[in-house]
């Protein structure tokens, strides 16, 4: 399934080489069947949610004294990305870069509305699997619009506050709505950072009992996830702070103290993402030590045995030369004789390997 998928996105990759800018190719996995596109038209008195269809977007009018938020699920329908930038007048630019799933957290400013990339995490902790996914923010005077490759449930806890009419959202401008969604958005980066977490500790609490090669690809999945992490998280702490500069004034002042909480929040989230990592090296270190020390102590014990047998050997050896006169060779008690000297010799031998602690496990 993953090779598919990749050689999916490679093909996609390839049919844009020598395109022109703007030209709009879907980039990446399709993750829904059918593109939806979900509508929210609110102010301080009303709210009306409705799913709206693909081609009435083109002659979508918004209310007068109300803030839009329109949402997209599946990005795989370019005509209807083209449709919704048509509406908009969004910059052939900025489609493209919705298209193109494979986009590096930033912000730009197009004038009357800003762009803004950033990525969602998903823990499924019953499957332990680990996912994310694009999401494209465009904020304008009094509409925001969002893209999203798939319907993971990420934005519902900001419609709740939307449908039960939380008065400070519902009064605030579009910005304060953008400024919800990425708080959203930062707030599941720890989600994801608390299962990666608890996967530490308990391959923490396995590899000081019992260490096992499965440990070794649990300890690589856990490295390559908060790579992942890491490299979404450091560029939205730049996109977060070109937005609080608002160079552009596209945020009020009240919103921007928000915006700066989210901020704080990533350098937190950043710093215990950075003790894990080191936590991870860590344990990665301790593995590799644990197999080292275990294999030196077969090796130990291969050679404790190795030496008792030594001069077992050396006598038999000397024994069994073909001369014709030999001590022992013509006593009828010789070859008890021999065998009481190689037992005494391995006894003494144990003995010492005993006193030195070269027996033991530890």
């Amino acid at each position: 399934m993953k090779k598919s998928v990749a050689k999916r996105i490679r093909r996609s990759q390839v049919a844009k080489i020598g395109a022109a800018p703007g030209t709009l190719v879907h980039v990446g996995e399709v993750m829904t069947k059918t593109p939806v596109v979900s509508l929210i038209e609110y102010s301080v008195d009303s709210l009306e949610e409705r799913t709206v269809a693909a081609d009435t977007l083109s002659k979508y009018s918004q209310p007068a004294g109300k803030k839009l938020w329109l949402n997209v699920h599946g990005l795989q329908d370019v005509q209807l990305i083209a449709d919704i930038g048509q509406r908009f007048k969004l910059h052939p630019l900025v489609l493209e870069d919705i298209l193109n799933t494979d986009q590096r957290p930033k912000v730009d400013s197009y004038g009357d509305y800003l762009y803004i990339v950033a990525r969602c995490f998903h823990c499924d902790k019953t499957n332990n699997t680990f996912g994310s996914e694009q999401i494209s923010l465009i904020l304008g005077k009094d509409f925001v619009l969002t893209f999203q490759e798939r319907p993971t449930g990420s934005f519902e806890p900001v419609r709740e506050r939307l449908r039960h009419g939380r008065v400070h959202i519902r009064e605030a401008g579009s910005d304060y709505l953008a400024y919800a969604l990425l708080d959203v958005i930062v707030d599941r980066y720890f989600i994801a950072l608390e299962q990666i977490g608890d996967d530490c500790e308990a391959l923490e609490e396995i590899l000081l009992s019992k260490p096992t090669t499965g440990l070794l690809h649990e300890i690589h999945r856990l490295k390559r996830e908060s790579m992942l992490l890491r490299h979404s998280v450091w560029p939205l702490r730049e996109v977060l702070n070109t937005l609080i500069r608002n160079d552009q004034n596209f945020f009020e002042i009240g919103t921007l103290l928000f915006m700066r909480d989210v901020y704080d929040h990533t350098v937190h989230f950043i710093e215990s993402l950075e003790a894990i990592r080191d936590m991870l090296a860590g344990m990665l270190d301790i593995y590799l030590s644990s197999i080292s020390n275990r294999v030196n102590m077969e090796v130990r014990a291969l050679t404790v045995v190795a030496m008792l047998f030594m001069p077992a050997t050396l006598v038999a050896g000397i024994f069994g030369m073909n001369f014709h006169e030999m001590p022992l060779l013509a006593d009828k008690d010789g070859f008890w004789w021999t065998i009481g000297t190689m037992a005494s010799i391995a006894i003494v031998m144990g003995l010492i390997f005993w006193r030195r602690e070269w027996l033991s496990r530890q």
